[in-house]
């Protein structure tokens, strides 16, 4: 079972993953943990990702593309993997072929949680952490008892930058416009699968797995 796991920022991917998991001896590898992994690791790929990441910059395709084949390779992906936040671009999801077919292994599906922006922007600004012990809320689907007090701690909320509408808004455009052309190029693949996120989460959850199964 190899999964790519594509989604707007807010679509509820970690959560599907965290699913996933439980119920299949996959690994969830997402691009974050994968550098971070290189980087502990201190692999060469590893040490040329943090020269960027410590410059603030972005890491450029051959190091990622590196980076992923490395990660792929383990003994962990035999049995599939669930992977989340690469490729971003069409480039990516071409050299994400030539990896696949290197290991003799093809995608099983190309998953896509699919949210209307305005359902996104309502989920994500309405969002709270607790700046103590990091518990996170919602003003709508998940208030505290206590308006911007923490339940477990008594801490204090707040609202994350990443989290505030304008950021969120721009995400989004930046999500739209590099996603567009990787839903045409799994379409033509023949892999692409679409459920839609703003049913409840088990409901989410049977239709991932439907359409990995199937």
């Amino acid at each position: 079972m190899h999964i790519l796991l594509m989604g707007p920022p807010g679509a509820g991917k970690g959560t599907q993953a965290e699913k996933l998991v439980a119920d299949f001896p996959i690994p969830h590898i997402s691009t974050g943990d994968m550098f971070r992994a290189a980087v502990k690791n201190g692999t060469e790929l590893g040490k040329e990702a943090k020269k960027y990441m410590d410059a603030g910059g972005l890491v450029p395709d051959s190091v990622t593309i590196g980076i992923v084949r490395e990660r792929l390779s383990q003994p962990d992906c035999v049995k599939g993997f669930i992977l989340d936040g690469f490729p971003r671009t069409k480039e990516q999801a071409a050299a994400l072929d030539q990896i696949l077919k290197d290991l003799g292994i093809s995608l099983t599906a190309a998953v896509n949680i699919s949210v209307p922006d305005e359902d996104l922007v309502a989920r994500v600004t309405g969002r709270r952490i607790c700046k103590n012990c990091g518990a996170t809320y919602h003003v709508v689907y998940n208030p505290p008892k206590q308006e911007n007090v923490c339940d477990k701690c008594g801490g204090e909320l707040y609202q994350r930058d990443d989290d505030k509408e304008t950021t969120v808004k721009k995400r989004l455009e930046a999500y739209h416009s590099q996603t567009a052309p990787l839903i045409a190029y799994y379409k033509a693949e023949g892999v692409y699968k679409e459920i839609d996120g703003t049913q409840p989460i088990d409901k989410v959850y049977a239709d991932v797995v439907a359409a990995v199964q199937g």
